[in-house]
C-alpha cells in the first residue's frame, strides 16, 4: 500500500476513500476488554480478559513476575470465566490466598482452582441444575467462617423474572451444596462486602420500578454466631425525603465504611457512615462523578489506602479516563484509557506521603501494537451544542477525518458517522481527569468532570472510530440528555422522554456540526447499538435529519421489550417512556411508513435484552415497503458482538453499506457486500 510521505504530497482523493492501515482486521482482534483487576495476598496481580480471537472467551491472566516475561493464562481452555447474572455481568472471580472462585460461562457454575499452576483443574463448588439457570456475581470470602458470599441469581422457576438475594457457600474440599440464603426480599442485589472482622456485612439493594441509579439503599447487617444476618441498619438510601442512589460499599482495615452517593448535589461523591449514630458524612464534594451506572457488578471506583494523612492532592497520570482502580501492597492498578492509549492497566507508584506519582508503567494493553499508528489517529474535540429547549446545551465528541497521507478537495465536505451510545459492554471526558486522594489521604477515587440511555461515550481511543476518521469519514459521539457524568439532573432529562430528548439531541448535534461548516449535510449517516439503536431508528422513523443508519442490536418495539426482556430492565422503560399510548408512538415498528431511508441491521441470535424478532419485524416490514434494508444475524453471538469475525464484519458491512447508498465514493478497502433488498 503507498502512502505519501510529506504533508506537501499528500494524495488528493474524496472523503471516505483514502486507503488505512488500521483494517477492520486490526480493530477486531485488538478490542481484548477487561473483566475486572485483583491483587493477591502476596501482591501478584490478575486480570480478566475477555479475547475476541477465542469467542470472546474470558480468561483469568497472571502478570509476568519477572519484566520482558509473558503474563501467564490461569483459565483452562475448555473454561470461560463469565457471568450473566442480570445478563451484563460483572463481578465473574474472587482471588483470597493461592485461590479464585470464578463463574464458568457455559453452566454458570461457580468453580474453585489454585492460581499457582495454569495446570489446576477447576473443581465446582455450586450444583449442576441441568441448565446455566443460577447465576452468581459480586463474590466475597468470609476469611471467619470459612464460606464465599455472593449474590445469587436464580432463574429456574422464571427466567425472565428471576430471585436474587446474597447467599453463601462453605469452602470444603469436593462438597457440592446449595447455597444458603443470607439476604433476601429485594428484587436485586450487589456489592456484598465484609467487615475485616466478619462481624458485619454492608451490601446495595433495590426494587423495582427503580434502576440502582434511580433510587437504590444502603444495609450493613450483624453477623451472627452461626453466620446469619441477626440486625441490620439501612445506612443510606431509606429516608423518603432524600433522593439518592448509593453504590458501593467498602470497608477501611480499622472498620470505617465508605461509599458513595449522590445525595444532596446530584453527583455521586465519596461518603462514610459514622456507625455510632448511624450519620452519613461527606468525604470530598464537588460537581464530579465519582462512580458511574451499575450496569454491570463488581465496579471499583475507588480505594483506601491505610496509614496515610494528608490533604487532598491529585495525582497526575497519562490516564484521561479510568474504569477501576485496584490497590496493591506497592501502589495502585488502574485500568484506563486516553486519546492516544488504548484500554489499558496501569501500575502507579506512589512516594511515602502517598500524595505524588513516581512511576507509571503499563502492565497490559487491549492493543499494545495500537502506537504504530499514531500519525493516524484523530482526536476527540469535546462540543458543546445548543438542544431544542431553549438554553439547554448537551455534549459529544467529534472526530475529524485524519490521514496524514490523504486530503480531499476544498470544497468538499466529509461524510459524518453519528454514534449514539446505549450498549454497555463494548462502549468504552479528554477533560484532566485525575486521581483524586481525599479524606486525610485515606481514599482513592476517580472524579469525573463531564461525561443511555443512562451511559455515556468518554473521549479515548476508540480503533474503530480510528477506522472510519482514516478513511476521510467524520465521527461524532454524542452524550445526548440523559447521559451519565454530568449529574442527576442531566441524567434525568430522559425520564419519561426516551425517543425524544435522545433522538433531538442527535438531531440538533448533527445539524450543529452542518452548520459548523465541519460535514456535509447531504450525506449524514447514523449508528448505534442496543439502546443507541432504538435511537437510531427512532431518528430514522420519527425525523428526517439523517440518510441512512445502521442498528446494532436496537430495539423497535417497545412494548415487545418490555414483555420480553430481563428483570434487570423490565421496568425501566416504564420511567424512561410513560404510558401505553407513549409507547406505541415511539415505537419505530408502528410507524414504518414513515421511515424514508435506507437502514442495515444486525443481530445476534441469542440475544435476551433485545430479542431478534425485533429486528426480523423491522426487516419485513421495510422489505415490503421497498426501502433498502439489509439483515444479518450471527449465530452465537448475545447482547453485544464478542467474537472477532462479527466484529470485523458489522464494520466493513457498515461502511461499504453508506458508501454504496449515501457516500458518492468507493471504499478503498476489498470488501464483498452483502445483498441489499430492493438495492441490489
Amino acid at each position: 500500500m503507498a502512502y505519501a510521505s510529506s504533508a506537501d504530497e499528500k494524495i488528493t482523493a474524496p472523503y471516505g476513500s483514502w486507503k488505512s492501515p488500521i483494517t477492520a482486521d486490526f480493530v477486531s482482534g485488538a478490542q481484548k476488554s477487561l473483566g475486572a483487576t485483583a491483587v493477591d495476598d502476596h501482591g501478584r496481580l490478575f486480570w480478566l480478559e475477555s479475547r475476541p480471537l477465542e469467542s470472546g472467551r474470558g480468561v483469568l491472566v497472571k502478570a509476568p513476575e519477572k519484566p520482558g516475561d509473558e503474563p501467564i493464562d490461569i483459565t483452562p481452555k475448555e473454561f470461560s470465566v463469565r457471568t450473566v447474572a442480570q445478563e451484563y455481568g460483572g463481578g465473574a472471580f474472587r482471588i483470597v490466598g493461592d485461590t479464585v472462585i470464578f463463574s464458568n460461562y457455559k453452566d454458570q457454575r461457580l468453580y474453585k482452582q489454585s492460581i499457582q499452576s495454569g495446570d489446576s483443574s477447576p473443581l465446582p463448588l455450586t450444583p449442576d441444575y441441568g441448565a446455566p439457570s443460577v447465576c452468581y456475581a459480586d463474590g466475597v470470602f468470609d476469611s471467619h467462617l470459612n464460606r464465599f458470599v455472593t449474590v445469587m441469581e436464580d432463574r429456574r422457576e422464571d427466567h425472565l423474572n428471576a430471585t436474587t438475594t446474597i447467599a453463601s457457600l462453605n469452602i470444603n474440599e469436593h462438597n457440592i451444596q446449595e447455597p444458603r440464603v443470607l439476604v433476601s426480599g429485594n428484587d436485586f442485589y450487589a456489592f456484598p462486602c465484609l467487615d475485616p472482622k466478619g462481624e458485619r456485612m454492608a451490601w446495595i439493594e433495590w426494587g423495582h420500578p427503580n434502576m440502582p441509579w434511580d433510587k437504590s439503599e444502603l444495609w450493613v447487617g450483624y453477623f451472627s454466631e452461626n453466620g446469619d444476618i441477626c440486625k441490620r441498619v439501612c445506612v443510606a438510601g431509606g429516608d423518603p425525603a432524600i433522593v439518592e442512589s448509593p453504590t458501593e460499599p467498602k470497608w477501611s482495615s480499622d472498620g470505617e465504611l465508605f461509599f458513595i452517593t449522590d445525595r444532596g448535589s446530584g453527583f455521586w461523591n465519596i461518603y462514610k457512615w459514622v456507625e455510632s449514630d448511624n450519620k452519613v458524612l461527606p468525604v470530598y464534594s464537588m460537581n464530579a462523578e465519582f462512580s458511574r451506572p451499575l450496569w454491570k457488578n463488581g465496579r471499583s471506583s475507588f480505594g483506601v489506602l491505610d496509614d496515610v494523612h494528608s490533604i487532598l492532592s491529585l495525582l497526575d497520570i497519562p490516564f484521561t479516563d479510568i474504569n477501576n482502580i485496584t490497590s496493591g501492597l506497592h501502589g495502585l492498578y488502574i485500568e484506563g484509557a486516553s486519546a492516544i492509549h488504548p484500554l489499558s492497566i496501569a501500575k502507579v507508584t506512589l512516594d511515602d506521603t502517598k500524595s505524588k506519582v513516581i512511576d507509571f508503567e503499563i502492565i497490559w494493553s487491549s492493543s499494545p501494537d495500537s502506537s504504530k499508528y499514531k500519525s493516524h489517529y484523530s482526536l476527540p474535540e469535546l462540543i458543546e451544542f445548543p438542544t431544542e429547549v431553549p438554553g439547554q446545551n448537551a455534549f459529544a465528541f467529534f472526530y475529524p477525518p485524519t490521514n496524514p497521507c490523504y486530503q480531499a478537495s476544498q470544497k468538499e465536505k466529509p461524510p459524518l458517522l453519528l454514534e449514539s451510545h446505549g450498549f454497555q459492554g463494548s462502549d468504552h471526558i479528554v477533560n484532566a481527569l485525575k486521581v483524586s486522594k481525599v479524606d486525610l489521604g485515606r481514599v482513592i477515587g476517580l472524579g469525573k468532570l463531564l461525561g443511555g440511555p443512562t451511559a455515556e461515550t468518554r473521549g479515548v481511543l476508540n480503533l474503530a472510530y480510528q477506522y472510519w476518521t482514516s478513511r476521510g469519514w467524520a465521527v461524532v459521539d454524542v452524550n445526548y440528555g440523559g447521559s451519565t457524568g454530568y449529574g442527576r439532573e442531566y441524567r434525568e432529562r430522559l425520564l419519561g422522554r426516551w425517543g425524544i430528548v435522545d433522538v433531538n439531541d442527535c438531531c440538533s448535534c448533527a445539524k450543529f456540526l452542518v452548520n459548523e461548516g465541519k460535514v456535509d449535510g447531504e450525506r449524514l449517516c447514523i449508528a448505534g447499538g442496543s439502546a443507541g439503536g432504538y435511537t437510531t431508528l427512532a431518528a430514522l422513523a420519527f425525523r428526517e435529519t439523517f440518510k441512512a443508519g445502521a442498528s446494532l442490536y436496537g430495539v423497535g418495539d417497545l412494548k415487545s421489550l418490555v414483555a420480553e426482556t430481563h428483570k434487570f430492565e423490565s421496568r425501566y422503560l416504564y420511567n424512561l417512556v410513560g404510558n401505553e399510548e407513549d409507547f406505541f408512538q415511539r415505537s419505530p415498528i408502528n410507524f414504518v411508513d414513515k421511515f424514508s431511508c435506507p437502514i442495515l441491521l444486525l443481530q445476534g441470535l441469542e440475544d435476551k435484552v433485545v430479542p431478534p424478532n425485533q429486528a426480523r419485524e423491522i426487516y419485513a416490514a421495510l422489505k415490503e415497503k421497498g426501502l433498502p434494508v439489509a439483515l444479518v444475524e450471527f449465530e452465537g453471538e448475545q447482547h453485544g458482538f464478542r467474537k472477532a469475525e462479527t466484529i470485523k464484519f458489522a464494520l466493513e458491512q457498515q461502511m461499504v453499506f453508506f458508501a454504496r447508498l449515501v457516500g458518492h465514493f468507493e471504499v478503498a478497502d476489498d470488501i464483498t457486500p452483502i445483498k441489499i433488498e430492493n438495492f441490489d
